[in-house]
């Protein structure tokens, strides 16, 4: 292609610049081999930069480009919305590179050379969709098909023949290199080392090949990403840290000071002390996967920091990522940590030490106008939830797995991985013990209560700990040491119906103080609270669940905190989200029967800084609960059931704690293990002949058996996972939520009219990208998540108003309930607000 007909990756029309499919490639490159030399395979990544976007050389994705101008985004993901998939066009610009590569390497002769086309291949096609299957579950040969397309749609020959000459001759220079086949020969000869032949040997070997392919996948699409990011936007450049990140010992020494200054007054203050020696000391292990079993109110947020900032320093690790269940625990979490390492002047342009990653608000649905919403985790310490972390490793698209290769060269902490979902125990096994033995990263598995992820089928995927992973040198000594509380339990024949147990907790208010109950569902929560309120009034009687946004949450909490702190009467009502790692100290706790390690970490919320008279943990069983939603809680009812009917007979079985650890370990027994059908994430039979999501990411045994009877030839390529097809099929939770925007109090209001004044109707983006980006951020406290059942009637009775150009919903504010947030119907007097005529 001539000078004067520069071939175009992107068209700025700001400023009328173009970014040229030359400097795009390069770029692209470039950031591609960094991400990759993670897992060593730096060329492999380059490679795979210079080839994704080959196809644009050609002439119909150039007239399409300028015939699009100031219309559509060339590189609008195809996964995006049937609407965006019309604007978008036909021009296929990702395949010509795959073939390219395909066509080169697997006529080599060489098995290695071979695979690792495959491999590129794989990536390249896929980098606008999300990985293909190769082999689909009813044994059609998708991979093939790809590399078999006409030249007439992918313009290979054409594009090849157009291409920058510097660019043809390192392609061709990175594809002929030995450094090349020694790579994947490596990675392959360290994959072939995993397991034993037999026991979990061949589903682990392939399941790892395929997890590879998802991370060099990811390095792809975050170096296409943030390459286009920082022509579109060359001011956002300066957002960027880009890690790795060297000023660890900075950040050592800034918690060493703060813990220096902690006062030693209690015993408990003394235990805590020792907990955070022991995670320094065990600082200086190996990269490895290690358990925290710490009781609640042990302090595991900073001993954990404690470890993480030390092994990072140690280790030169990348960055420190946080995983937990629930935002109500990263807000906390995230907050005390920033408190130690972003001192006043740390945060430059944006450039935060401490990123929070809730969600990504409004994902689900996103328009080109909303690729500014992604996040990248580039920050030293990151909070994130267990929902975006599986979705980097397993969901569909190409949005979360660009996170994905920062989970290399890491220390990840996952704080109350019991409540790790059932069906992804052994998707989570094999993950993790990839990203330890080939990634790199060390890993921290916190809580009370573990769940004993080492001991499940080995053939299926149990986690590989480390020589002596327990962090604490005496952990069954620890517990003895840091036990607070009289457990009663008071289930009775019949069950207790909800007026009765606002007699309970009304009783324990004014004879104790306080008192939290906590409850299994949203319903109860609201029904026990308006009991509590016609009994004592609403003056100290407080709601909290999921239906409330977070800015509401952490209101509620605060007040709720200073009435404790004041020693004033309080009576609150909340779901479960209060139990893991929540810092509230309560003198009575009334907890609804539910898995014993949901009642120990309820038990965690009551006399949680060691008061010298144990505290109440009653434990009640109600009348009437529907728990058809919730499986889990009501399989770890039953079998805590039976673990509190043991104990009533012999508690000597269980050194008289049945909450202890004894007494937990049994319950995994029965609860844990007795659920291991269920660990591999089945999939409905009829539609998948009996695999499970796990079988779609190994080997595929049913598949590659059914094409070698149509085929009568067994399948060719040693990748043959159908990984589409899984991503599809995978939820890290039951159901999909959609996020909807609330306002909530004076902050909330205004922060929806920002947010129209940025995306107004029939503007296809926000008028200034980074202010929207902001208010996307400060959004995530102001959003609460709706199943598809209540969106649906939210949006019969008109409470949703959806943002021009956007796929993001506002609801209105006669919606928003002051007591308990989202409501179904209008629950306020009619306020007039200006989007009411938007």
């Amino acid at each position: 292609m001539s000078p004067t007909h520069l071939a175009v990756a992107h068209y700025r029309t700001l400023d009328s610049q173009v970014h040229t499919l030359r400097q795009h490639l390069r770029g692209t490159g470039i950031l591609t081999r960094r991400f990759a030399r993670k897992i060593g395979l730096s060329n492999l990544g380059e490679l795979m930069g210079l080839l994704h976007d080959l196809g644009k050389y050609g002439i119909a994705f150039q007239t399409y480009l300028m015939s699009a101008l100031g219309i559509r985004d060339p590189d609008l993901d195809a996964d995006d919305s049937p609407r965006a998939n019309k604007v978008r066009g036909g021009v296929d610009h990702s395949t010509a590179g795959a073939q390219w590569i395909w066509k080169l390497l697997s006529s080599s002769g060489n098995p290695e050379l071979t695979f690792a086309g495959q491999w590129m291949a794989l990536c390249i096609a896929s980098h606008h969709s999300g990985l293909i299957d190769c082999l689909t579950p009813d044994g059609v040969d998708r991979f093939s098909e790809r590399m078999r397309k006409a030249d007439a749609d992918t313009h290979l020959e054409e594009a090849w023949s157009k291409a920058d000459a510097d660019v043809r001759q390192r392609i061709e220079r990175l594809a002929q290199s030995p450094a090349l086949k020694i790579e994947i020969l490596q990675l392959i000869h360290r994959i072939q080392g995993v397991g034993t032949p037999g026991k979990d040997g061949f589903l682990a070997r392939r399941m790892r090949l395929g997890l590879a392919a998802r991370f060099a996948f990811s390095c792809l699409i975050a170096g296409d990403r943030i390459d286009t990011a920082h022509f579109s936007d060359p001011a956002g450049v300066r957002w960027r840290q880009g890690g790795p990140y060297h000023h660890w010992p900075k950040l050592v020494d800034r918690l060493e000071r703060h813990l220096a200054a902690f006062p030693c007054r209690s015993p408990i203050d003394s235990i805590r002390q020792s907990i955070s020696t022991a995670c320094f000391e065990a600082a200086a292990r190996p990269a490895g996967i290690y358990t925290l079993s710490v009781p609640t109110g042990g302090g595991k947020t900073l001993a954990s920091l404690r470890f993480a900032l030390h092994h990072a320093a140690t280790h030169r690790r990348d960055r420190i990522i946080y995983v937990t269940p629930f935002t109500s625990i990263i807000e906390q979490n995230a907050e005390v940590v920033r408190q130690v390492l972003e001192t006043d002047g740390q945060v430059r342009h944006g450039r935060r030490i401490v990123l929070e990653h809730h969600s990504n608000l409004g994902a689900e649905r996103q328009t080109y106008a909303d690729k500014l919403l992604h996040e990248d985790w580039d920050a030293p310490v990151v909070f994130t939830t267990m929902v975006q972390f599986l979705e980097a490793l397993f969901g569909t698209g190409t949005r979360g797995v660009r996170r994905l290769h920062q989970l290399a060269n890491a220390v990840l902490v996952f704080d109350e991985i019991q409540t790790l979902p059932i069906r992804c125990v052994h998707l989570f096994n094999h993950a993790i013990n990839f990203l330890v033995q080939e990634g790199g990263s060390t890993v921290v598995l916190c809580t009370a209560t573990q769940p004993l992820l080492h001991r499940v089928d080995e053939k299926k995927g149990a986690l590989a700990l480390a020589f002596q992973a327990e962090l604490m040198p005496d952990a069954d000594g620890l517990f003895g040491s840091l036990r607070r509380v009289q457990v009663c339990d008071l289930r009775r024949d019949g069950g207790w119906d909800n007026s009765a147990i606002a007699g309970l907790a009304v009783e324990a208010v004014e004879t104790q103080g306080n008192c939290l109950v906590i409850v299994n569902t949203k319903r109860a929560a609201r029904d026990l609270f308006q009991h509590l309120a016609a009994r004592r009034g609403k003056e100290g009687v407080f709601h909290l669940s999921t239906d409330m946004c977070p800015a509401h949450r952490r209101q509620v909490l605060r007040n709720v905190k200073e009435r404790l702190r004041r020693g004033l009467q309080v009576a609150c009502v909340s779901t479960q989200l209060i139990e893991a790692g929540v810092d509230v100290d309560f003198r009575v706790v009334v907890r609804f029967l539910a898995g014993l390690d949901s009642i120990a970490q309820a038990a965690g919320r009551c006399n949680r800084n060691g008061r010298p008279e144990p505290g109440l943990v009653y434990i009640v069983n109600p009348a009437e609960e529907n728990l058809a939603m919730l499986p889990d809680v009501a399989e770890g009812r039953i079998h805590a059931g039976a673990i509190l009917d043991r104990f009533r007979l012999d508690p000597a079985r269980y050194n008289h704690d049945c909450l202890g650890r004894q007494a937990m370990a049994e319950y995994y027994e029965h609860y844990f293990f007795q659920r291991q059908h269920d660990m591999d994430y089945p999939l409905p039979r009829a539609a998948f002949y009996g695999a499970s999501l796990l079988e779609l990411l190994s080997d595929q045994k049913g598949a590659c058996e059914t094409y070698q009877r149509q085929q009568q030839r067994a399948y060719p390529h040693e990748l043959r996972q159908a990984f589409q097809t899984a991503a599809r099929e995978f939820r890290s939770i039951d159901t999909q939520t959609d996020s909807v925007i609330v306002p909530y109090a004076e902050e909330g209001k205004a922060l929806v009219l920002d947010f129209f004044a940025q995306f107004e109707r029939h503007h296809m983006g926000p008028r200034d990208p980074a202010v929207a980006a902001m208010l996307m951020r400060q959004a995530q406290g102001y959003t609460v998540n709706v199943y598809p059942h209540i969106l649906r009637r939210l949006k019969e009775r008109s409470a949703l108003t959806l943002l021009g150009g956007s796929s993001l919903y506002c609801l209105n504010v006669d919606f928003y309930d002051a007591d308990f947030g989202l409501a179904i119907e209008a629950v306020n007097s009619r306020e007039v607000f200006i989007w009411d005529n938007l």
